[in-house]
C-alpha cells in the first residue's frame, strides 16, 4: 500500500492537534477545578447547574432582604424600648401627682415635667429609620408621622406595613404604623369607660371597674342617677340610654364603696353623690397616648380647691393611670410582635444557610473535577503526545535517499 507524503503529514498533524487539544482541555480543567468547561461537555449536567446557580442567587437575595429587615426591626425595637421606659416613668409621675397631699404648686411642677415627657414621646414616635425616612409612618415614610398642632398631636401617616420577601413563601412586615402603636388604644379598662357628669355637685368618684361576666355584656350605654331624700337617704336608678325609649330600673340604696354590677360590668362609687348627680357607663373608646398625657396635664393644672374639683382631680388621675397602663400594654404587644419577627428571621437565616450549603454541594457534584482521575489522565495524555511527536519526527525523516549509498 502506498502512502503519499502529503497524506502522512496531514494525518499526523491532525492526530497531534487532537492530542494537544485534549491535553489543553485537561490542563484547563485542572487549573479551574471544573469538570465542565463548556455546556457541550455535559449538556444535562450543565442545564441542572444553571438551575441550581439561579436558585443559589435567589437564596442570596433573600439573605440580603433578611439583613435589611433585621436592621429596620432592630431600630423599631430600640424606639419601642424607649417608649416603654418613658410610659413607665409617666405612670410613676401620675401616681405621685395624684397624692392628696400635693399643693397646686406641686401639681403644676408635675404637669411641667409631664409636658417634657410628652415632647419626648412625640420625638420617639417620629424616630428615623436610618435611611432618611420614619419608622412609624406606614407607607408614608418620607413624612414625619406625628405633628403637633397646639395641644393636639395628629397622625399624618397611614396604616400600611412595608413587607419584604425574606423567603420563598414568606413576606415579613418590617415596620408598624404609628396608628397601631400610639393612637388606637382603648380607654378605661379596655371594655367600658365610667365617667361623672360635669354638672355633679357631690363628691362621688366612680372607679374604672372591670368585667365580671363577659356573657352579660351588651355594648350599651347606661347612666346612674342619684337622688337624696329629705331624710338624707341616697338612692340611685340605672337607665339603659341605648334602649328606645330608655328603660329605668327600680331605685337602689346607695352605700359608698359597695360594688355595683350592671350588665356584667362591676364598679363602685366612693364619696357622697349629690341630689341629681349622674354617672355614666359606656363602651370603651380609643384615644392616643398623646391625648392621655395631655388630659393628665390638664387635670393637674386645673384648680382643686372645692370638693367637686377634688373629685374631678381624683377621677382624672385615676382614668389617666388606667389609660397609661393600656397604652403600655399596647406598646408591649407591638414590641412582642417585633421580637417574634426577629426570631423568625434568625430561623430563616439558619434554613437559608443550610439551603445554600445544599446548593453548593449539588453544584460541586455537577461541576467539580475528580483531581486524582484528571491528574492520571493528564499524565497519560502528556506521554501519548510525546510519543506521537517522536513517532512523527522519526517517520518524517524516512526517505529512499537514506538507503542509497
Amino acid at each position: 500500500m502506498r502512502i503519499s507524503t502529503n497524506s502522512m503529514y496531514a494525518t499526523s498533524t491532525a492526530q497531534l492537534g487532537t492530542l494537544q487539544s485534549q491535553l489543553a482541555k485537561t490542563q484547563m480543567q485542572l487549573s479551574t477545578n471544573k469538570r465542565m468547561l463548556t455546556p457541550s461537555d455535559d449538556p444535562i449536567a450543565s442545564a441542572r447547574a444553571l438551575e441550581v446557580t439561579q436558585s443559589q442567587s435567589v437564596n442570596a437575595q433573600f439573605a440580603t432582604n433578611r439583613a435589611n429587615a433585621r436592621s429596620s426591626l432592630s431600630q423599631e425595637e430600640v424606639a419601642l424600648k424607649g417608649v416603654e421606659s418613658l410610659v413607665q416613668d409617666v405612670q410613676s409621675i401620675a401616681v405621685a401627682a395624684g397624692s392628696g397631699t400635693n399643693s397646686a404648686s406641686d401639681r403644676a411642677t408635675y404637669a411641667d415635667e409631664l409636658q417634657g415627657r410628652l415632647d419626648d414621646l412625640v420625638a420617639l414616635a417620629n424616630s428615623s429609620d436610618g435611611n432618611g425616612g420614619y419608622l412609624f409612618s406606614g407607607y408614608q415614610s418620607a413624612s414625619p408621622p406625628f405633628v403637633t398642632s397646639g395641644t393636639a398631636v395628629n397622625y399624618n401617616g397611614d396604616a400600611g406595613q412595608v413587607q419584604l420577601q425574606v423567603a420563598g413563601a414568606r413576606k415579613l412586615p418590617i415596620n408598624d404604623a404609628g396608628s397601631a402603636v400610639f393612637t388606637s388604644i382603648p380607654t378605661a379598662n379596655g371594655t367600658f369607660a365610667t365617667a361623672a357628669n360635669g354638672g355633679n355637685t357631690g363628691t362621688g368618684v366612680i372607679s374604672n371597674g372591670s368585667v365580671v361576666d363577659p356573657s352579660a355584656l351588651t355594648g350599651r350605654k347606661y347612666s346612674l342617677d342619684f337622688a337624696v331624700s329629705t331624710t338624707g337617704a341616697t338612692t340611685y336608678t340605672v337607665t339603659d340610654q341605648s334602649a328606645l325609649p330608655p328603660t329605668v330600673s327600680s331605685a337602689v340604696d346607695y352605700a359608698a364603696g359597695q360594688p355595683i354590677t350592671v350588665a356584667g360590668m362591676q364598679f363602685d362609687i366612693k364619696g357622697t353623690p349629690g341630689n341629681g348627680d349622674q354617672f355614666t357607663v359606656a363602651p370603651s373608646e380609643r384615644q392616643s397616648l398623646f391625648t392621655t398625657m395631655s388630659k393628665l396635664i390638664d387635670t393637674l393644672r386645673a384648680p382643686a380647691t372645692t370638693d367637686k374639683q377634688k373629685a374631678a382631680l381624683d377621677k382624672g388621675v385615676q382614668d389617666s393611670i388606667g389609660n397609661l397602663a393600656l397604652g403600655l400594654d399596647n406598646v408591649l404587644s407591638v414590641h412582642s410582635a417585633v421580637g417574634a419577627r426577629l426570631k423568625e428571621l434568625d430561623t430563616l437565616d439558619s434554613v437559608g444557610s443550610d439551603t445554600d450549603l445544599q446548593y453548593a454541594a449539588t453544584l460541586s457534584g455537577l461541576q467539580d473535577l475528580d483531581m486524582v482521575k484528571a491528574i492520571s489522565q493528564f499524565t497519560q495524555q502528556t506521554q501519548t503526545l510525546q510519543a506521537a511527536q517522536k513517532t512523527f519526527n522519526s517517520i518524517s525523516g524516512l526517505s529512499l535517499f537514506n538507503y542509497i549509498s
